[in-house]
């Protein structure tokens, strides 16, 4: 245990000392030769920790920006995605210093003012080593179907509008530029693709080729996978396994089929179940069937990224739309924003990440046929993968009970682990003799008691 825990506090040291240097000396972000995963140019391997702080620029002042971001960089978030034209009223309610974002709701007309909080928040986001996962508008600006609007863009000013920020944004290293904003990504049957299109046409020219731009979808079964893969713009799949399932949608599956999608691109549930959110299903949301807890959302990344996602998008009720006592509720957060940033479940996303970078996680292949009993459906889902050079595996087990894996492909002898993703404590097994197919049974057994089991090859260092 003295070794393990060694071991473990040198990792978080590494990590630390990482955070303290610029992550972007490293280069522009893409996607791996693989086209699984995220790097940086030089190799540097980068995982998605997202936040939805989507009225970020909307709601809050720089004092509280600050305080929200440093929060979120403590904790070990990596991309905060927030919102220019914000969803809720944002092109007619003015940000917290009096400002609308456009003139005469004209999206060739911004309005400079309002713009400077967006660009002190790009740089402070940069100097925590955090990416602006950036989207230029809310998608009922483009497609009204629910929401506040107005429809404001056609392909001509979105165009235009996507060349200026772009040009506006194109040396700050720390962006991921994210279109559609909660709408389906079925563009090829309506009027909305050639206005999609037409923006991120923009943002490119505007950046001079030098972005990486997704699509948020709306919620359900919903993935740019299905609808825009082969767009050439489109560099990252984005899916929402959403609050209005139930628990334990199958985020796994959602991920596996982009997975599985030719040519490769990374891929990741960028809305989960949020903490503190009400579970009853979309759109008569209430508090009947109480809210979604860190244990829910604990299942939801762990299973999505360990299926083989390039990371995933953490978020909290409150959080989101930075609830406090001037704005009006939306969809009953239990709590103001302040106090729900330090929720159990924004603390452990992160111990998620630095598990994942724990081992070499670029080389990760999600890999089922691990288990060979003790698979369910639905909360007893389990998730596995290895690395490519068999030199480790982790298998996620998110109720506890006794399993059997598969073991065959490491040598003759392994070092077993159990990380508790509750507070990320680790004990090791031991070192044991490699049987082929051999038992484990969790520390702690039933629900609410997930546990990671890794198994390294003993000749690892």
């Amino acid at each position: 245990m003295k070794k393990l825990s060694i071991y473990f506090s040198l990792l978080i040291c590494l990590i630390g000392n990482l955070s303290a240097q610029s992550l972007f000396n490293h280069g522009r972000l893409q996607a791996t030769k693989d086209g699984h995963y995220l790097q940086f140019q030089d190799g540097t391997p980068f995982f998605w920790l997202g936040d939805t702080g989507w009225e970020l620029f909307h709601r809050l002042n720089l004092h509280e920006i600050k305080q929200y971001l440093d929060n979120r960089s403590a904790k070990g978030f990596t991309v905060i995605q927030a919102v220019a034209l914000a969803e809720f009223d944002g092109l007619r309610k003015p940000n917290q210093y009096g400002e609308l974002p456009l003139k005469n709701l004209d999206p060739k007309k911004p309005n400079e003012k309002y713009f400077k909080v967006i660009d002190s928040t790009i740089h402070m986001a940069r100097q925590r080593n955090l990416f602006v996962g950036l989207l230029p508008t809310w998608g009922d600006k483009v497609t009204k179907l629910w929401g506040d609007g107005p429809v404001i863009f056609d392909s001509l000013n979105a165009y235009s509008y996507g060349k200026w920020i772009g040009n506006r944004y194109k040396n700050e290293p720390n962006i991921i530029w994210i279109l559609g904003g909660d709408r389906p990504a079925v563009l090829e049957s309506d009027n909305w693709k050639p206005i999609w299109r037409a923006m991120a046409k923009g943002i490119i020219e505007g950046t001079n080729h030098q972005c990486i731009i997704t699509y948020h979808p709306s919620g359900g079964s919903n993935s740019t996978s299905q609808w825009i893969h082969n767009e050439n713009w489109l560099d990252i799949n984005m899916f929402q396994s959403g609050h209005g399932g139930g628990h334990d949608v199958a985020c796994w599956e959602l991920t596996k089929r982009d997975f599985n999608y030719t040519p490769t691109k990374p891929t990741l549930d960028a809305e989960p179940n949020y903490e503190d959110h009400p579970v009853n299903p979309w759109p008569k949301w209430n508090v009947d069937n109480g809210y979604y807890r860190d244990y829910d959302v604990r299942k939801q990344c762990y299973r999505s990224v360990f299926a083989g996602a390039c990371g995933v998008t953490y978020g909290n009720h409150a959080v989101w739309q930075f609830m406090n006592a001037k704005e009006e509720a939306i969809n009953y957060p239990d709590r103001g924003w302040i106090n729900a940033m330090d929720r159990p479940g924004a603390t452990q996303v992160g111990y998620l990440r630095k598990l994942i970078e724990s081992r070499p996680m670029l080389n990760r292949v999600p890999d089922n046929s691990i288990v060979l009993k003790g698979q369910a459906d639905k909360a007893e889902h389990i998730e596995a993968f290895r690395s490519a050079d068999n030199s480790y595996a982790m298998i996620y087990i998110p109720v506890g009970k006794s399993i059997t894996i598969a073991t065959s492909f490491f040598q003759k002898q392994i070092n077993a682990w159990w990380f508790n993703p509750k507070d990320a404590k680790v004990k090791k097994i031991g070192t044991l003799e490699n049987k082929g197919s051999m038992e484990f049974e969790t520390p702690t057994l039933g629900l609410g008691n997930d546990w990671v089991l890794i198994i390294d090859a003993a000749s690892n260092k």
